[in-house]
């Protein structure tokens, strides 16, 4: 199976290293480009979208060759493939935030058909399925939501599905390895062209795309099986763009601003405000994503006051950073 798993990443690599500029003169010739406001979007020149279709190409054509798709395998594939439509007409500016939620909800009812959804013993079913929406919906925008410096989603995104794959291998679920390496692997060829200075953007369709494959690949695995409360694992591999999420909700609900709005009220931006460099905070961000990961299969093999104590260090600290963060002056 390694073997498998070596020559999946490779393939999905490499088709994302070749696929990449093929989208991007494509977005180029069509007009489907980020162009600059100088307000959020202050890159000096029109960036093309469109990478959250190589991204998606490279991953389907890459896994294509493993011939084996189970139910599980199949429910992601084709909420993926929803969300990558949906993010592509959202990318031509025509989709309503109603809109986007309800094509969101068709895809997590599609992955809770499948059977992907959150499994925690004490749960009743109808309360699983609850948080199973939520988590779906929570993911997939949190991915387009840190989508705001070049880089850091798509870089974020790469190492969470290295801890996923870990965490896939530990289980013997080696279609869902095989799943994670494809993703990894396209994700670090697209990499090559979205770190700065960003040749071409994920766009909602790359950003939401990648976040409902993650969202999904964190509930087919098993984290329990040492203690009670290893569930809480993949909390922590996808921490960063759950405080995102959380910081700029905070902040905009605070404000009176609606949630929807776009604002520099992320983390990225307020720590590039308060000191760091853009490639300086998008790598720490990777630096926080691995160190989250090594918590979180910690937190998976040891015993149960080990884990929480582990889990209540982490909040305390995102609640710090949170209250330094939002002390930072933005000029707004």
């Amino acid at each position: 199976m390694i073997l498998t798993y070596i020559l999946t990443f490779a393939l999905s690599f490499l088709l994302s290293i070749y696929g990449t500029p093929i989208a991007r003169k494509a977005a180029l010739q069509v007009g489907i480009v980020d162009k600059p406001d100088g307000n959020l979007k202050k890159q000096e020149t029109p960036v093309p979208y469109l990478g959250g279709l190589s991204i998606y190409l490279a991953f389907l054509l890459s896994i294509s060759f493993t011939f084996d798709f189970n139910r599980e395998v199949l429910g992601i594939i084709l909420a993926g493939t929803i969300i990558l439509l949906l993010g592509l007409i959202d990318d031509f500016g025509v989709l309503s935030p109603r809109n986007k939620f309800i094509g969101q909800a068709i895809a997590a009812f599609i992955l809770i058909k499948a059977g992907v959804m959150i499994t925690v013993v004490a749960l009743p079913l109808w309360l699983a399925v609850v948080l199973t929406f939520f988590w779906i919906i929570g993911i997939t925008n949190g991915f387009n939501i840190i989508d705001v410096m070049d880089g850091l989603s798509t870089g974020t995104a790469f190492w969470a599905s290295v801890f996923f794959f870990i965490v896939a291998v530990l289980n013997g679920k080696a279609m869902i390895a095989t799943l994670t390496m494809a993703l990894a692997g396209s994700l670090l060829g697209f990499l090559r062209y979205n770190f700065e200075p960003a040749k071409i953007y994920l766009g909602d369709a790359g950003s939401m795309f990648i976040g409902i494959i993650l969202g999904s690949l964190a509930m087919t695995g098993s984290y329990s099986f040492v203690n009670n409360v290893g569930f809480i694992a993949p909390l922590l591999i996808l921490g960063v763009p759950i405080f995102d999420t959380f910081l700029v909700m905070y902040i905009r609900l605070l404000r009176g601003q609606s949630i929807f709005k776009g604002s520099s009220d992320h983390f990225a931006l307020r720590l590039r405000k308060w000191a760091l460099s853009k490639k300086t905070t998008v790598i720490t961000s990777y630096g926080v994503t691995i160190f989250l990961g090594v918590m979180a299969l910690t937190i998976i093999y040891t015993s149960n006051f080990i884990a929480l104590t582990i889990f209540s260090s982490i909040i305390l600290l995102a609640l710090l950073t949170a209250y330094l963060l939002k002390k930072i002056d933005m000029g707004l």
